[in-house]
């Protein structure tokens, strides 16, 4: 993101681990998955091409990379296909996600992360 300033990082968790556990400081909310029924969001692609063909993100220069975050980087596989298969050139995600893996102890934030790297976060 450094390099490119124009890039738009996408935490695609539930409303839920956005709000109570934090995000990137940032980072757009468009749930891939999220509550009450915990299936993939109809509406996640038209949000997406939403915010970047309503006006909300340009780069001036053609493709914006997106970036797309989750928790441990498992959930922005599929939602990362899907962006590709419908029309998107640049996308990214996020290896270990915003917590990272599970510890010996059954802890994230331990092993990898954003958050375990120190990268710029806030709590609602």
């Amino acid at each position: 993101m450094l390099d490119n300033p124009h890039a738009v990082l996408i935490d695609i968790r539930s409303t839920m681990e956005h709000l109570f556990v934090g995000h990137p400081k940032g980072a757009i909310h468009i749930a891939w998955v999220d509550e009450p029924d915990w299936t993939i969001n109809p509406q996640f692609l038209t949000r997406v091409r939403e915010l970047m063909l309503g006006g909300g993100v340009d780069s001036g220069s053609g493709a914006t990379p997106v970036i797309l975050i989750c928790r441990s980087g498992k959930r922005t596989v599929d939602a990362g296909n899907l962006l590709v298969e419908n029309g998107f050139d640049e996308v990214y995600n996020v290896l270990e996600g915003f917590e990272g893996e599970l510890d010996q102890e059954h802890h994230r934030c331990t092993l990898g992360g954003w958050r375990f790297h120190g990268l710029p976060w806030e709590q609602c």
